[in-house]
C-alpha cells in the first residue's frame, strides 16, 4: 500500500476498503472523494456490523404506511391521519459536549420527522450515566437534561416521556437516545428518493461551517477516548432556527411544491445527496460553490461533510423553484439552488465550474462492505460490580433502599425542566401513567408512547432481556388501554469487531426480532450506534424500545395513583427472579441469566390488563418493573398519597421464594386497583386475584414469612431523593 494512501486510515477506512475504493473509482480518490467515502462507509451511515441482522426484524404489518428505508416509519391511524415516529442515538457527542450533544440529537430526530411531512407533537428519551456519586456522571446527567429541555422547549414541541437509568458501565459513555413522534395527512406525507431528471436541488436552513465536520459520523464509528479535541466536533444546535425551518418545509410540502425532503445530519451534504440519489435511481449534481456558508475558507471537502445543524436538502420542479424560494424568504430559511438531478449513477462535485468530486451512488451508498460478526459467548460475566452497596437487611429497609436508588427514584428533577404540555395535546405525561398520552382530534382517536430497555438485564440474558424490553412496552401502552401499532428501536452496544459483544448483539437481534413477531408489531425504523465502549470496557448491550399504540378514548384514563378505599388486585402472570434485578445490583451479585417467562402467556397477560383499561373500571394501573412488585405498590400509594394493606402471601407457590415476590423482577405483573366492585368483576373473570386495600399512612406488605411496613413519607422521601441529590450537589 502506498504510504501516501495512509490517510484513509486516519478517516476509519481499512485498507481493504480503500483498496476497494481504488477499484471501483479505476483511480486514487481525491480529498473530496475519500472524505465523501470515509464517512458514507461509516459504521454509524452503513451500519457495516449490523445490517445483516436487521434483515430479520419484522417491517410489514396493516398499519404500516412507511418503513424502515426512509426518514422515519408512519402508521395509519384512521381519517387519512398517520403518525410518524423514529428513535436515534447521540451517544458520543453527548459524552463529549452534553449540552450540545442532547440538544442537537433532539434536534435532528425532528427533522426525520418532518422531512416526511409530519409534524412533531411529542418527544420522548432513553437515558443512560454512570453512577450519580460520580461527578463526571451528575455533569453529564445535568447538562443532557438542560441541552434536551433548551430544545424542545424552545421549538415547542412537548417532551411527553422517558427513561433515566444509572449503572457504572456507562460511566465513561453515557448514552443518549431521543425519540420523536410526528402527525402528518398520509396523502401528503413526502419520500426522500431523488427523482426527475432536470429538477433542481434546493438547500435550505442555516449557513454551513465547520462544526460537526467529522461529528456524529466519525464519533459514533470508533470507540470514544477522552479528549478534549474532539469537543469541535460536536455540533451546535439553534432550535430558533429549526423552528423557522420545519415551518417552512411543512408549508412547502402542504403547498405541493417539493419532490421529495431530506435532512442533513451525520455526514451532511454527502449522506443526503447520495442516499436521495441512490433511492431514486438518479445521479445528482451539487456545486458547493453555491453553499451559503458561516466559514467563507472551507474547502469543498469541508462543505460536503459538514454536520452543521438545521438544513434541509429538497428535490423541486424547475417551475417550481420561484415558489420554494419565495416561501424560503418568508420564513427566513435561506432557501438557495445548489444543483440538479442528473441521468445515470454518478454524484459530481463541483466548486463552480471545477469538477472535484465524480463518483458511482452504488459504490457509495450500495458497495460498502458488510461484515459477518464472529460471536463469542463470554465465559464469565464480563462487567464489575463493585462493591455491595446493600447486604443482608430487614425487608422494610431493603425497599427504601430501591426505592432511592437512582435508576427506581423518581425523574421528576428533570421532567420539570421539559414543557410537556405545549400543543394541548398531552393527556398523561411523565410518571402519571406508566405511558404517555396523546389526543389526537384531527383522526378521532389517540395514541400512547413509550420508550424501554434495560441494558443491566440485557447484560444478563441478551436474548431474553430484549423480549422482556419489548415487553416492557407494550405492558406500558396497556396500562392506558393502548394496542401496539408499531416499533422503533435504538441498537447501543460496545465494539462488534469483539466476541463477546458481537454475541450479545447477535442473540439481541435475534430477540428483538422474536417478540417483534410474537405481539404481531412491525419495527417502522430505528438507528444503531456501535462502538460504546472505552478503554474500561463497554457499556452494557442497550436496545432500546419504543412503541407507538392506539386507545379508542381518553375518556376515564386511569394513572397509577391509588386513592383510599381503592381494592388493590394483582393481574397478569409472574414468575419473579432475583437474577439480574435492582436488589441483585445494590448485592452486587449480578451474573448471566434472568428468571424463566413466556411470552405466550405474557402477550395473554398483556391483553387482559388492556381490555380492562378500556372498560373504564380501573382507577389505577401499574406494571411491574425495577425494584419488582413492593415497589410497584410503593410507587401507587406514593403517588397516590394513602397507605395501604397488602398480602400477596396468596400468590406465593409452594417453594416459592418471599424475597422474590417483593423484589424480584420479570415480565407480566400488574397493580390494579379502582371501586371494589370494578375489582370483583375482574377477580370473577380470572382476571385478577385481590391482594389488598389502599388506606392509612403506612405501606405494610405481607409476603409469607416476610413483612415491610414503611410509612407513606419515608418511601416518599426516599423515592423523591434524586432530586434533592442533584440541588444539592453541583453538578
Amino acid at each position: 500500500m502506498d504510504p501516501s494512501a495512509a490517510k484513509h486510515r486516519e478517516l476509519g477506512l481499512t485498507d481493504e476498503e480503500y483498496g476497494l475504493i481504488v477499484d471501483g473509482l479505476g483511480k486514487e480518490p481525491n480529498d473530496v472523494e475519500l472524505a465523501m467515502f470515509s464517512l458514507l462507509w461509516s459504521e454509524h451511515c452503513a451500519y457495516k456490523h449490523s445490517k445483516k441482522l436487521l434483515r430479520r426484524l419484522p417491517t410489514e404489518g396493516p398499519r404500516v404506511v412507511m418503513g424502515p428505508g426512509e426518514n422515519a416509519g408512519a402508521v395509519d391511524v384512521g381519517g387519512g391521519w398517520s403518525v410518524a415516529f423514529k428513535v436515534e442515538s447521540h451517544n458520543h457527542p453527548s459524552a463529549v459536549e452534553p449540552f450540545q450533544g442532547a440538544a442537537t440529537g433532539v434536534g435532528g430526530i425532528m427533522r426525520d420527522i418532518f422531512a416526511l411531512g409530519a409534524r412533531p407533537i411529542a418527544v420522548l428519551d432513553s437515558l443512560r450515566f454512570g453512577e450519580l456519586d460520580s461527578p463526571r456522571s451528575r455533569y453529564l446527567f445535568d447538562h443532557v437534561v438542560a441541552g434536551i429541555g433548551h430544545y424542545g422547549n424552545s421549538i415547542g414541541v412537548p417532551t411527553v416521556g422517558g427513561e433515566v437509568h444509572f449503572e457504572a458501565p456507562y460511566e465513561q459513555n453515557c448514552l443518549v437516545n431521543a425519540m420523536c413522534v410526528g402527525l402528518a395527512r398520509t396523502d401528503e406525507m413526502v419520500r426522500a428518493a431523488a427523482a426527475g431528471v432536470g429538477n433542481v436541488i434546493v438547500l435550505m436552513g442555516a449557513t454551513t461551517g465547520r462544526d460537526g465536520i467529522g461529528g456524529a459520523s466519525v464519533l459514533a464509528s470508533a470507540e470514544l477516548e477522552e479528549a478534549d479535541d474532539k469537543r469541535p466536533t460536536v455540533q451546535i444546535g439553534d432550535p430558533f432556527e429549526e423552528k423557522k425551518v420545519m415551518e417552512c418545509c411543512l408549508e412547502l410540502l402542504a403547498s405541493d411544491l417539493l419532490v421529495s425532503l431530506q435532512d442533513l445530519g451525520a455526514a451532511g451534504l454527502t449522506s443526503s445527496a447520495c442516499e436521495m440519489a441512490s433511492a431514486g435511481g438518479v445521479g445528482i449534481d451539487i456545486d458547493v460553490a453555491r453553499v451559503p456558508l458561516r466559514n467563507p475558507d472551507l474547502e469543498p471537502f469541508e462543505v460536503m461533510v459538514s454536520e452543521s445543524q438545521e438544513r434541509m436538502l429538497a428535490v423541486v420542479e424547475p417551475g417550481k423553484v420561484d415558489d420554494v424560494l419565495a416561501i424560503c424568504r418568508k420564513w427566513e430559511t435561506g432557501g438557495t439552488a445548489i444543483g440538479a438531478v442528473t441521468e445515470g449513477d454518478r454524484i459530481r462535485i463541483f466548486d463552480g465550474d471545477e469538477v472535484v468530486g465524480d463518483m458511482p451512488v452504488t459504490l457509495l451508498v450500495d458497495d460498502c462492505p458488510l461484515y459477518d460478526l464472529e460471536p463469542g459467548e463470554p465465559e464469565a460475566w464480563i462487567y464489575g460490580n463493585g462493591e455491595p452497596r446493600l447486604r443482608d437487611s430487614d425487608p422494610s429497609d431493603t425497599l427504601l433502599a430501591l426505592l432511592a436508588t437512582p435508576t427506581i427514584a423518581s425523574k421528576r428533577w428533570a421532567f420539570e425542566q421539559y414543557d410537556s404540555i405545549v400543543q394541548s395535546r398531552t393527556v398523561r405525561r411523565p410518571e402519571q401513567a406508566d405511558a404517555a398520552v396523546l389526543q389526537i382530534p384531527d383522526a378521532s382517536t389517540a395514541i400512547a408512547v413509550s420508550i424501554d430497555g434495560s441494558g443491566r438485564r440485557v447484560g444478563c440474558d441478551p436474548y431474553a432481556g430484549t423480549i422482556e424490553a419489548v415487553l416492557e412496552c407494550a405492558a406500558n401502552l396497556a396500562c392506558v388501554g393502548a394496542e401496539p401499532l408499531g416499533l422503533t428501536n435504538c441498537l447501543n452496544f460496545g465494539n462488534p469487531e469483539k466476541p463477546a459483544v458481537a454475541w450479545q448483539l447477535d442473540r439481541s437481534t435475534q430477540g428483538l426480532a422474536d417478540a417483534c413477531e410474537e405481539l404481531g408489531v412491525p419495527v417502522v425504523g430505528g438507528n444503531v450506534s456501535l462502538y460504546n465502549e472505552t478503554d474500561r470496557g463497554p457499556i452494557y448491550p442497550t436496545p432500546v424500545v419504543g412503541m407507538v399504540g392506539e386507545l379508542p378514548s381518553t375518556e376515564g384514563l386511569p394513572t397509577a395513583a391509588l386513592r383510599a378505599g381503592d381494592a388493590i388486585a394483582f393481574a397478569g402472570t409472574f414468575n419473579p427472579s432475583l437474577a439480574g434485578s435492582q436488589l441483585a445490583k445494590l448485592r452486587g451479585e449480578l451474573d448471566h441469566g434472568l428468571g424463566d417467562f413466556q411470552v405466550g402467556v405474557v402477550k395473554a397477560a398483556i391483553a387482559e390488563v388492556r381490555d380492562a383499561v378500556r372498560a373504564g373500571s380501573l382507577r389505577a394501573v401499574h406494571d411491574v418493573s425495577d425494584g419488582g412488585l413492593a415497589c410497584a405498590l410503593a410507587e401507587c400509594a406514593i403517588d397516590g398519597g394513602t397507605g395501604l394493606q397488602v398480602d400477596i402471601g396468596k400468590l406465593i407457590g409452594a417453594g416459592d421464594d418471599a424475597e422474590a415476590w417483593l423484589f424480584g423482577e420479570g415480565p407480566g405483573g400488574f397493580v390494579v386497583a379502582g371501586e371494589p366492585t370494578a375489582i370483583e368483576g375482574l377477580i370473577a373473570a380470572g382476571t385478577a386475584t385481590l391482594i389488598g386495600v389502599a388506606s392509612g399512612e403506612t405501606i405494610e406488605i405481607a409476603a409469607g414469612p416476610l413483612a415491610v411496613s414503611v410509612p407513606v413519607a419515608d418511601a416518599a422521601a426516599a423515592w423523591r431523593s434524586l432530586g434533592e441529590l442533584m440541588e444539592a450537589t453541583p453538578a
